[in-house]
């Protein structure tokens, strides 16, 4: 497969002739200052607000949705983010087992490293094990060029010695992203992914509340998102993807849509 390569942005073209037009106002005329400033304040608002959106696809290639040669055939994907977990994500395989599906899990490296026979176990099953960046840092929006490149080539060191599987996708920790992100995506050869339809599993222990959710969503060429790490818990105390997939699973079965991982969406 080839490498993705980088392509700059409307967004980030827009940005660029803006920062130089306004190098040339303050040259050409000095008393504009205010407008200028008010110019790239907005434009920085902007970019920021392109980076807080994960479904955006203002700071590049993003996949929310499946290809549509993917959808043609009725495929859709269930991603799970987070784990490894030593509790949840045996229960999730043997879940996936039970309805002969393959899931995308998108694992940390610094978890894959503390419970490494559980990230080869999710490849033995089948299943793909993609790239959720080494510690899942919650300022790593707020990373440049170097610390983005660190976190993710070390979740991808460590998630191929591991799985003996070279992960494909990216995803960044909440979904939240910079300008400086899909550069050293293609540099690294990831495409990034996001998703179509989430249900907040996090946050939201009512598993009727977030099967509900993702219900609504189900369709060709969904890519839908679930947690087997920093899983809600129910009010019985069951980790709410437990309780969600066994839904999910047979209203896809129901509908006649195939579940796939990522890479197998590719072909």
């Amino acid at each position: 497969m080839p490498e993705p390569r980088w392509h700059s942005t409307p967004l980030m073209r827009a940005s660029i002739a803006v920062h130089g037009l306004a190098l040339v106002t303050l040259i050409a005329a000095p008393g504009q200052w205010l407008w200028v400033l008010a110019a790239l304040v907005f434009n920085h608002l902007l970019i920021a607000g392109a980076g807080l959106w994960p479904r955006s696809h203002w700071l590049g290639p993003n996949w929310t949705r499946l290809p549509a040669a993917a959808t043609a055939r009725h495929e859709i994907a269930l991603t799970i983010d987070d784990g490894p977990d030593p509790e949840v994500t045996p229960q999730v395989l043997d879940l996936l087992d039970r309805y002969a599906v393959q899931a995308t899990f998108f694992c940390i490296g610094d978890k894959a490293a503390r419970y490494p026979e559980l990230c080869r176990e999710i490849v033995r099953r089948g299943h793909a094990v993609e790239n959720h960046s080494q510690q899942h840092r919650h300022h790593f929006s707020l990373m440049g060029p170097r610390g983005l490149t660190r976190e993710i080539q070390a979740a991808q060191d460590t998630l191929t010695h591991i799985s003996g599987q070279h992960p494909l996708f990216f995803r960044a920790p909440a979904g939240l992203r910079n300008p400086f992100l899909e550069p050293v995506l293609a540099r690294l050869g990831l495409k990034l992914a996001t998703w179509s339809v989430r249900g907040f599993d996090t946050r939201v222990g009512d598993a009727a509340r977030v099967s509900h959710k993702l219900l609504q969503g189900l369709q060709a060429g969904a890519i839908l998102l679930l947690h087997d790490g920093n899983a809600a818990r129910t009010p019985r105390g069951t980790p709410v993807i437990i309780e969600v997939l066994p839904a999910v699973l047979a209203s896809a079965a129901t509908a006649g849509l195939r579940v796939v991982t990522l890479r197998q969406a590719l072909a």
